[in-house]
C-alpha cells in the first residue's frame, strides 16, 4: 500500500503540472498575437479546460477506456459518468500505479490540450461561438475515440503502434484540426500582400510568450513524467532527462538553423524550437537514450524552421506556429520511435506510419465535417470590422490593458 501511495502522489503532482501547462499555452498565445485580441484568447483557453474536464467526466473517459475485448478496438462506450470499480483504490488497479480517481484526472488534463492547440492557430479571426461548438465536439468525441485506439488498448495498440505520451494522440490530433481550421478560415487581414508574400504581424508581448514556453517546458515534466504511470525511479528519471535534452536541442537546432537561413537571431523561432523538441520526444521519451533525444530534438528544431516557411508558402496563416510545432513535429516524433531507441526496426516504423495515417485521416475528416458545417450555418469567421477593431471589444466588451491602451490595427 505504501508503494501505491508514493506512485499516486507522483501522479497527482504530474496532474498538477499538466494543468499548469494551460497557463503556458495562454501566455504563449496572447504573447504572439495582438493586444486587441488578448481577452478573446484567454476566454477560449479558460473555456477549454473547464468544458474539457466536464466532457471527459460525462463520457470522454469511458469512450477512451471502454474495456475492449480481444478482436475489438475501434469504438466502444462504457457508459455515462464515472464511478470507481471495486478495486479502484487498491494495488490491483493499474498495477498499483495510481487510483481510479487519479487516473481520471490525469487523463482529463490531456483531453483539453487538443483544442488548445487549435485555439492558437485560429486566433484573431474565429467567432467565439463557432470555436466553442467545435471544442465541444472535438474534445468530447474525436479525441477520446482516437485515444482509445492506442491508450484504451484498441486496434492500434494491438497492431504494435507506440505513442508514449502523445506526439500523435494529443499533439497531432490537435495539429490536424488546426490545419483544417486555418484552411477553412483563411488568413488574417494584412498577413499576405497583394502579391501573396507573407508579412509579419508581430505579437504584442514577447516576454509573456517566453514565459509561456518556459512554463510549458516545466509542465512537460508532468506530461511525460506522468506517462510512466507510476513513480518508477529508473523510468521517470530517464524520461525527464530525454525530455529536457530534446527541448534544449530543439531550441538550439531552430535558432542556429534560422540564423544560417535568415541571418538574424529570432527569439520566436528559438521558442518554437524548444516546443518542437518537446513534441518530438513525447512519443518515445521512455525508449530513447540521451544521445537519441538530442538527435531527435535537433532535427525537430530544424523541422520547425522549415515547417513555418512551408506554412507561409502554402498561404496558410498560423499566428503561433501551432501546425509546425504540434502537427509536423508530432509526426516526426512518432516516426522517430521506429528509427531510434529500444523499439527501432523496420516493422515498428511501418506500425508508426499506419498509426499516423489512420489518426490523421480520421481527424481531418471529422474536423472538416464539424468546421464546414459550422461555416455553412452560423459562420466561422468574424466580420472585417470586428477583426480590424479587435475581438476583445466586439465579443467581450472589455480591454486587456485599459490603463495603457494602444490602438493596433
Amino acid at each position: 500500500m505504501e508503494i501505491l501511495t508514493i506512485n499516486n502522489v507522483w501522479m497527482m503532482v504530474c496532474t498538477a503540472l499538466v494543468f499548469f501547462m494551460h497557463l503556458g499555452f495562454s501566455f504563449l498565445e496572447i504573447g504572439l498575437t495582438r493586444q486587441k485580441n488578448t481577452i478573446n484568447i484567454l476566454f477560449k483557453n479558460v473555456f477549454i479546460i473547464c468544458v474539457g474536464l466536464l466532457l471527459y467526466y460525462v463520457g470522454g473517459f469511458n469512450l477512451m477506456y471502454p474495456g475492449f475485448e480481444e478482436g475489438e478496438g475501434f469504438l466502444k462506450f462504457a457508459g455515462f459518468g464515472i464511478g470507481a470499480p471495486e478495486n479502484g483504490m487498491t494495488p490491483e488497479y493499474a498495477d498499483g500505479g495510481y487510483t481510479w480517481w487519479t487516473d481520471f484526472l490525469f487523463q482529463g488534463m490531456f483531453a483539453a490540450t487538443a483544442a488548445t492547440i487549435v485555439s492558437g492557430a485560429v486566433a484573431e479571426r474565429i467567432k467565439l461561438g463557432a470555436f466553442m461548438i467545435f471544442t465541444l465536439l472535438y474534445v468530447g468525441l474525436v479525441y477520446p475515440i482516437v485515444g482509445s485506439w492506442k491508450w484504451g488498448a484498441g486496434w492500434l495498440d494491438q497492431l504494435g503502434f507506440y505513442d508514449f505520451a502523445g506526439s500523435t494522440l494529443v499533439h497531432s490530433v490537435g495539429g490536424w484540426a488546426a490545419l483544417v481550421a486555418v484552411y477553412l478560415l483563411g488568413s488574417r487581414i494584412g498577413k499576405f500582400s497583394s502579391e501573396g508574400k507573407p508579412q509579419a504581424i508581430p505579437g504584442h508581448n514577447i516576454p509573456l510568450a517566453t514565459a509561456g514556453v518556459l512554463i510549458l517546458w516545466l509542465g512537460w515534466f508532468g506530461f511525460n513524467g506522468g506517462s510512466v504511470l507510476s513513480a518508477n525511479p529508473e523510468l521517470t528519471s530517464l524520461t525527464l532527462v530525454t525530455t529536457c535534452l530534446a527541448a534544449a536541442a530543439g531550441g538550439v537546432g531552430a535558432f542556429v538553423f534560422s540564423v544560417i537561413l535568415y541571418k538574424n537571431y529570432d527569439l520566436t523561432m528559438f521558442l518554437n524550437g524548444i516546443l518542437g523538441g518537446l513534441v518530438g520526444i513525447t512519443a518515445g521519451a521512455d525508449q530513447m537514450s540521451p544521445n537519441d533525444a538530442v538527435i531527435i530534438g535537433v532535427l525537430a528544431g530544424i523541422i520547425i524552421v522549415l515547417g513555418v516557411a512551408l506554412i507561409d508558402k502554402l498561404k496558410l496563416d498560423d499566428p503561433v506556429g501551432a501546425i509546425a510545432v504540434h502537427l509536423i513535429c508530432g509526426i516526426w516524433g512518432t516516426l522517430a520511435v521506429g528509427i531510434f531507441g529500444k523499439l527501432a526496426s523496420g516493422e515498428q516504423f511501418v506500425n508508426q506510419l499506419i498509426g499516423i495515417t489512420a489518426i490523421g485521416g480520421f481527424c481531418i475528416l471529422s474536423s472538416f465535417i464539424i468546421l464546414f458545417t459550422i461555416k455553412k450555418t452560423i459562420g466561422l469567421r468574424v466580420s472585417e470590422k470586428e477583426e480590424i477593431d479587435g475581438l476583445d471589444g466586439h465579443e467581450h466588451g472589455m480591454d486587456a490593458y485599459p490603463d495603457f491602451r494602444i490602438n493596433q490595427h
